[in-house]
């Protein structure tokens, strides 16, 4: 269910892919495009903090000013872009969290976001009801971006390529030369084969994309809430030999077959806040590659402390999850995982995080490994003021300008 092309080996198991869209409703621009839709320490403080970011710097206004970030390279600009589109939810979030929501004209993805999040700051209200959908069954129409007229388009053009082949770097260039700019960078894995160029960490992409939008007192309140929860974090983590070992499977694996898709804990984007937590991956030392694929009895093998369901906030609702870890408690050797005999199941975040998410989902899983220290986890929205770990109101507040 819902595959993943963040590299040619990838795992199945996040982003859909084209063959998806027949099974799936939505709204999708582009002339003639049949309706469908769809149905992850950060590292260290060295590479995903703010002060390793490019600082934004303003300009004079109406003033042209170049952006740098790989594959594009220089992107000139002659004034901040008013209308954007963007891949999906990671650099989705970083615009949204410049206060550039009322800009968005599309999306290639519009649903598996976790927009309740977003439900959980004071005042911010992130819908997509009328945000059309770029990608259909058909794959992504070119006449799309003309229809959508986008000051700047937000994504790896690369990345693009993976998901609908029959785009050319001849159609990048002519929707840049046409339309307007493409920036951006696929930060969501590390060790991809489709390409040679840097990696960004999150703070360093979402630094390049305030440089876009001219937007540098908003990033950097976002990044100081950041800094200030890892100092937390970092001032009450337990010993490493205190720490449960964690098992990350996938919310979108068989349950009713019993095959799961298992991760390692990677070095991109899209484990960030594991990193940041010095997660003990119960899976790290036992696979080879991006992920396998295994049964009950491979799981019980390792037997992790914990048992984390990536995707879990994105992909399916509170109840579609309880419902799939219920298969699990049935299954005669699921029944007999540690993590199911002491109810350490646990719903994951999304690997496609910009900064917003990525700080809800590092307290999420700050108080689901680490209770004792950190406080117990309640779920979304139900965190008491006095127990969360990041101030809501100051992000709410940088998205909204008021700095």
């Amino acid at each position: 269910m819902n595959g993943d092309t963040e590299d040619a080996n990838t795992e199945p198991t996040g982003a859909p892919t084209r063959r998806d869209y027949v099974k799936y409703g939505g709204a999708v621009v582009g002339g003639g495009l049949l309706a469908g839709c769809t149905g992850g320490s950060g590292g260290d403080a060295a590479t995903d903090t703010a002060g390793d970011a490019d600082t934004p710097t303003r300009t004079t206004e109406n003033r042209s000013y170049t952006v740098t970030m790989e594959p594009s390279g220089e992107v000139t600009f002659e004034s901040p872009p008013k209308r954007w589109m963007a891949y999906f939810s990671t650099y989705g979030d970083m615009a949204i969290a410049l206060g550039q929501l009322d800009g968005l004209a599309g999306l290639i993805f519009t649903e598996n976001w976790p927009l309740q999040f977003y439900d959980a700051l004071p005042g911010v209200d992130v819908d997509f009801d009328d945000v059309p959908q770029l990608m259909g069954d058909g794959g992504i129409d070119k006449e799309a971006f003309y229809e959508l007229d986008c000051d700047v388009h937000l994504f790896d053009p690369n990345f693009i390529q993976l998901l609908d082949d029959n785009w050319t770097d001849e159609d990048f260039a002519e929707v840049e030369r046409e339309v307007g700019p493409i920036v951006g960078n696929s930060i969501r894995r590390r060790g991809a084969d489709w390409h040679d160029y840097p990696y960004y960490s999150l703070y360093e992409a979402f630094g390049k994309v305030a440089e876009v939008f001219r937007e540098p007192e908003r990033y950097e309140a976002v990044a100081s809430v950041h800094d200030e929860l890892q100092s937390t974090i970092d001032a009450d983590l337990p010993p490493e030999g205190d720490r449960p070992s964690v098992g990350l499977l996938s919310v979108n694996s068989d349950f009713e077959n019993g095959s799961f898709y298992a991760y390692p804990v990677h070095g991109g984007n899209g484990h960030k806040q594991y990193r940041d937590l010095g997660m003990r991956g119960a899976f790290d030392d036992e696979i080879d590659g991006s992920y396998a694929e295994w049964d009950y009895e491979q799981l019980l093998e390792v037997d992790p402390d914990v048992l984390l369901f990536q995707y879990g906030f994105s992909h399916v609702s509170a109840e579609e999850f309880e419902a799939r870890m219920e298969r699990m408690r049935d299954d005669p050797v699921g029944s007999q995982l540690s993590a199911v005999q002491n109810d350490r199941l646990y719903r994951g975040g999304t690997s496609y995080q910009g900064p917003v998410i990525n700080l809800f989902q590092t307290e999420i899983a700050a108080k689901q490994f680490y209770p004792d220290a950190f406080g117990e986890w309640r779920g979304v929205g139900e965190t008491p003021e006095g127990e969360r770990l990041f101030d809501r109101e100051r992000v709410a507040s940088a998205i909204d300008g008021d700095i």
